[in-house]
C-alpha cells in the first residue's frame, strides 16, 4: 500500500490526526506500539508506519499463519513467532534485524491485547543486541492521535527502562480503545 492510502484510511476513516509524520531517520530501530487493547490497534499502527514510508514488521503468534491468513500476514510484514520457544525468537528477530537492510519493528510491549501485570522487555533486548533506537510509539483512541514520541536510549537496566517507558505514557495519558486494556507497573 502506498503511504499517500495509508494516510488517506488512517484520517479519513479512522479519524486519526498523524502527530509526527516523518519515519525516524535510522534505517533500523523498534517502534513500541501503546496501548495495545484492541486487534484494531495493528491496524491502526501499520497504517501508520505506511503512511510515514515505513516498512512495519510486527511479531505474531505462529498459529496464525495458516492459509490464507499466513500469506496476508506476511504480505503486510508479519513475522511469525513460536511463543514456547523465546530464546528461538529473540535469535530469530536479531538475526533478521542484523541482516536487513532497513528494518522497522513495531512491537507492543504489553504483548497482548488483555490487561497484564508486567510489560516484556523483548523490545529492550532486541534493541540492545542489535545496537538499534526505540521511539516511543502510541495512538491514543480517546484523542484520535498517533506518533512515534522522543527515541528512547535503552541502558543495561530493563526494569529502570520498562518504568521510564511506562511514566512516558502515563503523563501522555493515553487511551485504548478498551480503556480497562491498559495497566503499568505501580497500578
Amino acid at each position: 500500500m502506498k503511504p499517500a492510502t495509508a494516510r488517506w484510511i488512517l484520517t479519513r476513516l479512522f479519524k486519526f490526526t498523524i502527530i509526527e509524520a516523518d519515519l525516524p531517520p535510522e534505517p533500523k530501530h523498534i517502534i513500541l506500539g501503546v496501548p495495545h487493547t484492541s486487534i484494531w490497534d495493528f491496524i491502526v499502527a501499520w497504517l501508520y508506519d505506511r503512511s510515514i514510508g515505513g516498512h512495519p514488521r510486527v511479531m505474531i503468534k505462529k498459529e496464525f499463519f495458516f492459509w490464507p491468513l499466513g500469506a496476508l500476514l506476511r504480505s503486510v510484514g508479519a513475522i511469525p513467532v513460536d511463543r514456547s520457544q523465546p530464546v528461538g525468537v529473540t535469535k530469530q528477530v536479531i538475526d533478521l534485524i542484523e541482516t536487513s537492510d532497513s528494518f522497522h519493528l513495531c512491537i507492543a510491549p504489553e504483548g497482548t491485547r488483555k490487561p497484564v501485570k508486567r510489560w516484556k522487555t523483548g523490545f529492550h533486548t532486541f534493541a540492545r543486541a542489535a545496537g538499534i533506537p526505540v521511539y516511543l510509539g502510541y495512538f491514543d483512541w480517546g484523542r484520535k492521535e498517533i506518533g512515534h514520541g522522543p527515541r528512547f536510549e535503552c541502558t543495561d537496566n530493563a526494569m529502570a527502562d520498562l518504568r521510564a517507558v511506562q511514566a512516558f505514557y502515563k503523563q501522555k495519558g493515553v487511551t485504548g480503545k478498551h480503556p480497562e486494556g491498559l495497566s503499568y507497573l505501580d497500578d
